[in-house]
């Protein structure tokens, strides 16, 4: 029999260590601490790699874009030399043109105010329709130059002076030499423009060598001729040529078909002489002419 006043301290039981008592009020369920841990491992992980699935989804189902082709529509004045500088086009006015030939046509120097050229990226537009009056300035062209095809013999001669030099064409002068303004990059007029309508002949003013016959930037479409004396005489804004580069012309020749070529407010023909075959080396076409005889 147990002695009086002495009581046994129960043991702790090793198994209360393993669970966690939970409830209310007088009853209580034991949980283990081991699966409410690994529960709670496996809610903390699938959150953390639902984002990646979701990025890469997104990823995978986002389609590469590209940059839309630029487009540029054409205003008077304009030229493909100066549409590729001013638009930075990579390859010059060769690619503007070689991108855009359906729309403009087989002549790079006749683009039309209104046209559409893509920049940078191969065209897939329309060929342009011109305006009514364009078209009708174009078959005035042809007619003008059929007729001069099948009767040469009709034409009219050349009117040349005692020393064999001539007027480039047979009208007056509209805008005079050492015209100042904003218009030129010099600052002035390097020639003399005379108002000769599109399809007009343009003739050699004396004898001598092509030197260069083809586009030139805001000139359009030119001709520059070296003559006996050493200086060079310049055609430009023409709608076709008649020579080519180390071809012999002699004063009164034709070399080709005025027009509005290159940076060109209309059609008329921009004449110069000057010391060398460059730009920046004119002198006055007038006087010079006059010193050979020929009444401008």
């Amino acid at each position: 029999m147990p002695a009086k006043g002495k009581h046994r301290r129960p043991k702790s039981s090793t198994i209360t260590r393993g669970f966690v008592a939970a409830g209310t009020g007088g009853a209580a369920i034991a949980l283990p601490l081991f699966g409410a841990t690994g529960a709670h491992a496996a809610e903390t992980a699938a959150p953390a790699a639902a984002p990646q699935a979701v990025t890469a989804a997104a990823t995978s189902a986002a389609p590469a874009q590209k940059a839309a082709p630029r487009t540029y529509t054409v205003v008077a004045g304009d030229h493909l030399s100066k549409i590729a500088h001013d638009k930075n086009v990579k390859g010059g006015w060769k690619k503007l043109y070689e991108d855009n030939r359906q729309v403009i046509g087989e002549d790079p120097a006749l683009i039309l105010p209104g046209m559409k050229l893509t920049l940078g990226a191969k065209s897939t537009a329309a060929p342009a329709k011109p305006k009514a009056e364009d078209t009708k300035d174009s078959e005035a062209r042809a007619s003008r130059s059929e007729a001069r095809a099948e009767a040469p013999a009709q034409a009219a001669a050349p009117k040349t002076s005692g020393s064999g030099f001539t007027a480039p064409v047979d009208a007056g002068v509209t805008t005079p030499y050492r015209a100042s303004g904003s218009s030129w990059s010099s600052g002035y007029h390097t020639g003399v423009d005379f108002s000769a309508s599109s399809g007009t002949p343009v003739k050699a003013v004396g004898a001598g060598t092509v030197v260069s016959a083809g586009w030139s930037g805001s000139y359009g479409n030119e001709v520059v001729i070296k003559h006996e004396d050493g200086n060079y005489s310049q055609y430009a804004h023409l709608s076709s040529l008649a020579v080519s580069s180390g071809q012999t012309v002699s004063g009164g020749q034709q070399i080709g078909l005025s027009g509005s070529t290159g940076n060109s407010t209309g059609p008329h023909l921009h004449f110069e002489i000057r010391t060398s075959p460059s730009y920046g080396a004119d002198i006055d076409p007038l006087a010079y002419l006059r010193q050979h005889g020929v009444s401008v």
